[in-house]
């Protein structure tokens, strides 16, 4: 990480079918070797399935799941002397998005099955409901953080 200056923030377009920013971020933390076109085919077809499944509008769905799994305190390792402490530190909201999108997508792989499409659908449909692996995975990590409290007047 350069200590000169901050790292510029980079705009993000909003994708065409939903016109949000939200939906970009997911197709771009969904694609695997700059395969874009798949990732938006199977992320628009995830959608369409979490239409017909629950009946209500998909982006509020995402939108929701999304909330659901966002960490708002993790812990961050901090070396002081010979030891390494683990300092729970708040999340700031774009990290905490950024972070819930990929507890979605990599819980989602892991699922076990064939098709992409039906293992996104799932994993945001239980985000939704609070309950799934990226829920849990969410858990952990505020349990982490509980755990380390004691170290929480450590400065980062």
């Amino acid at each position: 990480m350069s200590r000169r200056r901050k790292a510029k923030k980079r705009l993000i377009l909003q994708d065409s079918i939903y016109n949000s920013i939200l939906v970009s971020k997911f197709i771009n933390t969904l694609l695997l070797a700059g395969k874009k076109t798949i990732a938006q085919h199977i992320f628009y077809e995830a959608m369409n399935s979490i239409n017909k499944i629950v009946q209500k509008e998909p982006l509020e769905i995402l939108r929701r799941a999304i909330q659901n799994a966002t960490p708002v305190i993790e812990v961050k390792a901090r070396r002081i002397g010979g030891a390494t402490y683990q300092v729970p530190t708040q999340v700031k909201t774009e990290r905490g998005t950024s972070l819930a999108l990929k507890l979605i997508i990599k819980n989602a792989r892991k699922r076990p099955g064939r098709s992409m499409i039906n293992k996104l659908t799932n994993e945001i449909i239980d985000a939704y409901n609070n309950t799934g692996n990226a829920i849990k995975k969410k858990e952990e990590i505020h349990k982490m953080a509980e755990a380390n409290k004691a170290f929480s007047n450590i400065k980062m």
